[in-house]
């Protein structure tokens, strides 16, 4: 996917946090330490691994999509991928009231290890908490994904 595309599908995934931009994700794309993961053109995720983390920058799936298990393929290929690369531990954030994406974190063996309060705004100025949540990869449980 183009940084352009990329850009696309996240500002039809995100209203909160705001959607990247073309700019944005082609610098991420540039980052030898990031790596992309995309389901056809209905989801990707962009993550990446440095001295013994991963973090999960983003994953966005189309509205029309969802439902359908790509996130939870994402995020499976994503801990893989982690692994590979030497991630001993994997980390991401999430909006408290993000309840699909909270759930696939929750199945996937993710839990919460902090909160940043009021870290996000709703595009009608309300705050959210965003919570951190911490995957331990090197527990065997990290498997080549299907």
């Amino acid at each position: 996917m183009t940084p352009e595309a990329l850009a696309t599908l996240h500002a039809r995934a995100f209203t909160m946090p705001r959607p990247w931009s073309a700019q944005e994700f082609a610098g991420w794309l540039a980052d030898p330490l990031a790596f992309l993961l995309v389901e056809g053109d209905a989801g990707f995720l962009l993550g990446r691994a440095v001295a013994g983390e991963a973090e999960l920058l983003t994953v966005a799936v189309a509205p029309e999509s969802r439902g359908r298990g790509l996130g939870q393929r994402l995020v499976s290929r994503f801990l893989y991928q982690a692994r590979l690369r030497g991630a001993e531990v994997a980390f991401l954030e999430v909006a408290e009231d993000n309840a699909p994406a909270r759930a696939t974190y929750s199945r996937a063996g993710f839990a919460e290890t902090g909160r940043r309060r009021g870290y996000y705004r709703t595009p009608e100025g309300r705050s959210v908490d965003a919570l951190v949540l911490q995957r331990v990869l090197t527990d065997g449980a990290v498997n080549a994904p299907t």
